[in-house]
């Protein structure tokens, strides 16, 4: 595998005063099936999370709804409250049974759930609070505005958006600071591109959530398989790849329940993707 990857930013300053490493850890997949109750193994998912850390990984993701509440509480555990190490949240989407993600947006609920959030991670302060999505229901500045006010009464350090159109991060622009915005994107879909180079022009930390979803794609998995096998790297590293170097605001964070995995995407970081592969994969047509 290259290895040059001179030109590309290796970090990000969230908030514009945390540093991170670009490629992070989303800890979706230390829950049970279907992102619902305990792992069969909790001390495996445990490792995970540790041998994440010791290879250099300081951005850990997750939200009160892995779980729910399972994969706050591993951090918790696995983690404790390292000062080396921002941990991100969510709060903003109920689960249930049936696998479906609820938004829920009352600024009560909110509230409550960062005092959830805060005891299973152990911690005085959330590094990132993010809102995971927009409920329908609930006036939307009304939402921000419950998370300005945690930031305001020092329960969270920084406050970010998901699943946000331009629109309505200008919004929450104009109630509170918002670091990042995590939003679907990747090399197959890019429908939120405008977002991102909104996040650009703010100096917005952009989180691409399912970052490696495009290897399944007919249009962009067939391209990812051909810049890999000349990269001798897997597809999977391509697309993590592609998102570095794509913009500098954009902070992947591809998940896994294995050490093995977990050690294959951290690789993507060191993958050099020269000016042939960049054009090829620019010029996917975006599912």
């Amino acid at each position: 595998m290259a290895s040059d990857t001179t030109g590309r930013s290796e970090t990000f300053d969230i908030g514009g005063e945390l540093p991170v490493n670009r490629l992070g850890f989303g800890a979706m997949w230390v829950t049970g099936e279907d992102i619902i109750g305990r792992p069969d193994d909790e001390e495996a998912a445990k490792a995970v999370l540790r041998r994440a850390v010791d290879r250099g990984v300081d951005f850990v993701d997750t939200a009160d709804s892995y779980g729910p509440g399972v994969s706050e509480r591993l951090i918790g555990e696995a983690l404790g409250d390292p000062d080396d190490v921002v941990v991100a949240s969510k709060a903003g989407l109920l689960r249930n049974r049936e696998g479906e993600w609820l938004p829920h947006g009352d600024p009560d609920f909110l509230k409550n759930q960062v005092l959830c959030s805060l005891d299973r991670l152990g911690t005085d302060t959330i590094d990132l609070y993010q809102y995971h999505r927009p409920d329908p229901d609930t006036d939307f500045e009304d939402s921000v505005h419950a998370f300005a006010e945690m930031k305001d009464a020092g329960q969270v350090a920084h406050v970010g958006l998901s699943n946000v159109t331009v629109e309505q991060l200008e919004t929450a622009l104009e109630i509170v600071d918002v670091a990042t915005v995590q939003n679907r994107y990747n090399v197959g879909h890019r429908d939120d591109e405008d977002v991102l180079a909104a996040c650009e022009d703010h100096g917005v930390g952009f989180i691409p959530w399912g970052p490696m979803y495009a290897v399944d794609d007919d249009e962009a998995g067939p391209v990812l398989d051909e810049v890999a096998e000349r990269r001798d790297a897997t597809p999977q590293q391509v697309s993590l790849a592609w998102l570095l170097d794509h913009s500098d605001v954009t902070l992947p964070i591809p998940g896994t329940s294995s050490v093995e995995h977990l050690e294959s995407n951290l690789a993507a970081a060191e993958l050099s993707l020269t000016d042939e592969d960049l054009t090829a994969l620019n010029d996917v047509d975006p599912q």
